[in-house]
């Protein structure tokens, strides 16, 4: 039976920063997942496009690898005033060197 770990990572933004909360009691190596680098730059660059919205949650969708290219995907909730709207964001980097590529943003209602 092959089990799950639970990897306890928050991440909180604003325009101007990027805050990344790692939970206590999980060990080092579990506690940074492989996407944290690219989550902090889709949350990071999100907040940016929309500097009057909080990101107040995020969900990582998962990556596609094609063609010497990784596609991180990424779920953000942002709340802009009373308005509350889900963000898709992908960030699309050179496998080997790890080089950005670019970000795509596609609002979404859900």
């Amino acid at each position: 039976m092959r089990k799950e770990l639970f990897i306890a990572f928050a991440i909180t933004a604003t325009a101007h920063s990027v805050h990344s909360i790692l939970l206590p009691n999980v060990s080092a190596q579990q506690q940074i997942p492989s996407y944290a680098k690219w989550s902090q730059i889709a949350i990071k660059e999100t907040a940016l496009k929309y500097p009057n919205a909080n990101v107040i949650d995020y969900l990582h969708i998962g990556k596609v690898v094609h063609d010497g290219m990784t596609i991180e995907k990424f779920k953000l909730w942002l709340k802009e005033g009373n308005r509350e709207f889900g963000m898709i964001v992908n960030v699309k980097y050179l496998t080997e060197t790890e080089q950005l590529v670019d970000i795509e943003f596609q609002e979404t209602t859900r």
